[in-house]
């Protein structure tokens, strides 16, 4: 596992997502984004749903960090919610699972070290905890998960009221846990990625300013008459 992490390091991560209802939400658009990120440098990719993980499997060698987003009734925690989503996402073809770590009500009664430990122990992945405050890093960190992202800062009810990306959390993370850390969400240029890593990112995660067609164009059009 810590091989496969420090695969990472210093790295960007290309995040090739699309919203359900886009044209570009088809497996083998996917899979062209993340080839595409690597070839010119990512060193990793961030991939949603087992479709998608497996058609970009066919494409990379690179680490796939897996997830699975569902929506599940009485739970705001979306991001692999319960370990079976984590078992598909595995079986699909994903190196580290990545997992909403947040401190919020999880669905059913699986706990978050219980999770992470089965992911461990009947898969055997590293876990990417997903996180919105130093505080769910931390629970996350002493549940066993290998990395920490800041993927969640600014999209939870604690941080709502917040921008990302979250610098001061990715520095409070930096200082205070000793773990692996991604930055991840609201990262826009190359300039903003090396902020990230000056201030002790491990990684960067990148989504929407690069693969996001959809809100890309939508943006530049609000501003067209």
């Amino acid at each position: 596992m810590t091989n496969l992490i420090q695969n990472l390091n210093q790295g960007l991560i290309v995040s090739c997502q699309a919203p359900v209802d886009s044209p570009m939400y088809e497996p083998i658009v996917i899979a062209a984004m993340a080839k595409a990120s690597v070839n010119n440098g990512a060193v990793g990719v961030r991939i949603d749903t087992p479709n998608h993980i497996k058609a970009v499997r066919q494409k990379v060698q690179v680490p796939i960090i897996g997830l699975w987003k569902q929506v599940i009734a009485g739970s705001d925690v979306y991001i692999t919610p319960q370990f079976h989503h984590a078992v598909a996402v595995s079986v699909a073809g994903a190196d580290i699972i990545a997992i909403d770590a947040t401190t919020r009500n999880r669905p059913g009664e699986e706990k978050l070290v219980d999770i992470i430990a089965q992911i461990h122990q009947e898969l055997g992945k590293p876990v990417m905890a997903d996180v919105d405050t130093i505080e769910s890093a931390k629970v996350a960190v002493d549940a066993g998960a290998d990395i920490v992202g800041t993927t969640l800062f600014g999209y939870t009810a604690a941080t709502k009221h917040l921008t990302p990306p979250g610098w001061e959390l990715l520095k409070q993370i930096v200082e205070n846990l000793d773990v692996f850390v991604i930055c991840e969400g609201g990262i826009s240029s190359p300039q903003m990625a090396r902020q990230a890593l000056d201030l002790g990112a491990d990684a960067v995660v990148v989504g929407t300013a690069i693969t996001g067609i959809d809100l890309q164009v939508k943006a530049y059009t609000k501003i067209c008459p």
